[in-house]
């Protein structure tokens, strides 16, 4: 076994050393490196002939496996086509000199035009040409074999038409260089003056749409203007349009063809139109799009075709006839300029996109690596892959770093509010103070004062920052990076302290408001109505807003307007013995004598209510000082200043005393309390936590 195979190698290197001898003495001024004689079989096939005994041998061998045949398809003797490009992209005819001498064209003025084929592969395409230019004559092979007969581009010439025929691969052909060969096809087509492509499938499918799409975005981005600088140098007449002439040529057995129905309203090419259309594709570069169809019940009837190929050759309207040295070098610009090598990516049925989360993630455009349908089994989006922090998405969390070195992943959030306060009080003292930092785990680990000056940043002694995910729809857990650095932080401080003073205010203002409904209903007299039933103003009959103030009158008990309500004096027949507010219709000029006062216990009760209203009331007024007075600076910068906003945005309706200034915390415009209930989380603007949007943003 090892010296029959030191023998092989022995003939092997003999052979190469006669390979280069015959070469040097056939071409010994030509650069190796462009020799062709070296890849043709042909050539191969004489060294080895010439070659010592152990050689032929060898050369019995590669026969016997089919190894010539399968680096390159043999030239056929008796056929006068020859291969033009092979499937490697190599163009195989060096000069326009040599494409007439194979091309067997004496004249070397005669005018030419470019008949191409494409098709999948075993439609029949050589076989075609052969029935409609070469009169059944076998100019290309054809094979009864599952291997494809026609590999690369194959080339004859017609002399009764004057048209060079060239005969392609077929498409969805078993290849590795699926990639390549589709870009050769492209190119070739580029040079055409007409292209058929043939098919036989019994309707016509998506890939015949998805490749004449491709080749017209290809001639359009790619093709058109190389031709155009090729065609101007060699001072040929540049055409109008320079795009190839497409029929397709349509044959069935079982179903009808497309121009089987004729229509005065649509005809088969406005039908290929619109479902190129419909599909989303382009067809845009061809000069013209016929359709041919024929349904075949025996042998093929080529004379329909051939009538229609026959009026596009005489069409010179669009693309008349060229000299064939045009033409390869054309085609030899095009393949020099596209020839580098492309990244073949074989076709793939199980795609993770068929089946795997659609969703990506806002921050870093990653998609979730989980099935479909996880959100509904109640699993979250997840990707394993680090996020990239996004300013906009404040994308970033905060993790305990003593827990993260225990082993454990804690989240921890600044607040205002330590865990084991729950009274709002203690919130003024953070206000001022600063924020904390606690984890459940071990308790306070960050207070962002806690000295006057030299404090640190929360990451360089508690807490470690880690990006995470974005996921459209999700729900936030994120903080900003400086928690009061950042433009919303001061808003956030006064949205505090408003919200306390709000909550001490609401005992004295809107009846909707919690804390005075409760008040209200347990201390008003019985003789007054109940603020519910209290629609419009008792005398005026002025409707009430919804935020509007309503007064009683001490006397009657009625529902009153500030304005109809606004004189007082004591009502000692109800026991109110000091000025209080009465209507105007309960008012008397001469005040009532205090001698026929009476003791209710009503009264008292609501005596008591009111000095605790109006003391918390007050509390309220002094935390409004510092607000107003931090509001111009506090405003962040996509708010709209207060001077701009002079009616809401959304309901249009002028700002007053009744219908307060609000901001969107999402879009920053200006709007009424009517048009902003809803409350939702803002992540992108800095508000981790639900807030006041608008109508609009909602």
């Amino acid at each position: 076994m090892l010296t029959q195979i030191n023998n092989t190698i022995l003939g092997v290197r003999k052979m190469q050393n006669t390979l280069a001898k015959t070469v040097a003495q056939k071409y010994p001024n030509t650069n190796p490196s462009i020799l062709v004689s070296i890849e043709s079989p042909s050539i191969i096939q004489e060294n080895i002939e010439n070659a010592s005994p152990n050689t032929n041998n060898i050369a019995d061998k590669m026969e016997s496996l089919n190894i010539l045949e399968e680096l390159e398809p043999q030239p056929q003797p008796n056929k006068p086509s020859f291969l033009l490009l092979d499937a490697n992209e190599k163009l195989k005819v060096q000069s326009p000199e040599e494409f007439l001498k194979k091309l067997k064209i004496k004249d070397v003025n005669e005018k030419v035009k470019v008949v191409s084929i494409f098709g999948n592969t075993g439609e029949g395409k050589s076989h075609t040409l052969n029935q409609v230019f070469f009169r059944g004559k076998e100019v290309f092979r054809t094979s009864p074999d599952q291997r494809s007969c026609t590999l690369g581009v194959w080339a004859a010439y017609d002399h009764n038409l004057k048209v060079i025929c060239l005969d392609t691969e077929g498409l969805l052909g078993i290849t590795e260089k699926e990639s390549q060969r589709t870009r050769l096809l492209l190119k070739v087509l580029a040079v055409s003056d007409i292209v058929i492509y043939k098919t036989r499938a019994e309707r016509l499918q998506s890939d015949m749409y998805m490749f004449l799409d491709g080749a017209s975005k290809a001639y359009n981005g790619h093709f058109r203007e190389p031709l155009h600088t090729v065609w101007k140098f060699e001072s040929e007449t540049i055409p109008v349009a320079l795009g190839p002439s497409v029929i397709i040529f349509h044959e069935t057995k079982h179903t009808n063809t497309l121009d089987s129905c004729p229509s005065v309203e649509e005809s088969p090419e406005d039908i290929l139109r619109a479902r190129f259309s419909e599909l989303n594709r382009e067809c845009s570069a061809f000069s013209s799009l016929k359709y041919v169809g024929i349904q075949t019940r025996g042998e093929t009837c080529y004379k329909k075709i051939e009538n229609a190929i026959h009026l596009e050759l005489e069409n010179t309207r669009v693309r008349s006839k060229r000299n064939p040295r045009i033409i390869f070098l054309t085609l030899k610009g095009l393949n020099d300029k596209f020839s580098s090598q492309i990244k073949n990516i074989p076709p793939q049925l199980h795609l993770k996109e068929y089946f795997s989360c659609q969703v990506k993630c806002q921050s870093c455009n990653e998609g979730c690596t989980l099935s479909m349908g996880h959100k509904e089994e109640g699993e979250s989006h997840q990707n394993p892959t680090r996020c990239k922090f996004q300013h906009q998405y404040q994308n970033c969390v905060y993790l305990c770093k003593q827990c993260f070195r225990n082993g454990k992943r804690v989240v921890v959030k600044p607040s205002y509010q330590s865990i084991t306060e729950k009274s709002w009080t203690s919130y003024f003292s953070y206000v001022w103070s600063g924020y904390i930092i606690e984890c459940k785990n071990c308790g306070e680990i960050y207070r962002s004062r806690q000295h006057w000056y030299g404090n640190k940043n929360p990451e360089d002694s508690a807490v470690l920052v880690e990006y995470v995910h974005v996921w459209p729809g999700g729900e936030y857990i994120f903080q900003e990076r400086n928690f009061i650095g950042s433009n919303n932080s001061i808003q956030k401080v006064l949205d505090s302290v408003n919200y306390f003073s709000d909550v001490v205010a609401n005992v004295g203002s809107q009846p909707t408001q919690a804390v005075k409904t409760f008040i209200t209903d347990k201390i008003n007299p019985s003789y007054w109505r109940l603020d519910r039933d209290i629609t419009e103003c008792h005398k005026c009959k002025k409707k009430f807003p919804p935020a509007a103030t309503k007064h009683h009158c001490r006397a009657c008990g009625e529902g009153f307007c500030d304005k109809c309500s606004s004189k007082s004096q004591p009502v000692p027949s109800r026991g109110w013995r000091e000025s209080v507010r009465v209507c105007d219709d309960c008012y008397q000029e001469s005040p009532p004598s205090l001698s026929h006062s009476v003791e209710d216990t009503e009264i008292t009760i609501r005596k008591y209510g009111e000095t605790a209203i109006n003391s918390i009331t007050a509390v309220a007024s002094a935390l409004k000082i510092p607000t107003d007075l931090l509001k111009d600076h506090a405003r962040p910068s996509y708010w709209t200043p207060d001077s701009e906003c002079i009616e809401c945005e959304c309901c249009k309706l002028p700002f007053d005393e009744e219908r307060r200034l609000h901001h969107c915390r999402e879009c920053g415009k200006g709007v009424c309390d009517d048009c902003s209930k809803n409350r939702k989380e803002v992540p992108f603007r800095g508000w981790n936590y639900p807030v006041r949007i608008c109508r609009n943003c909602s």
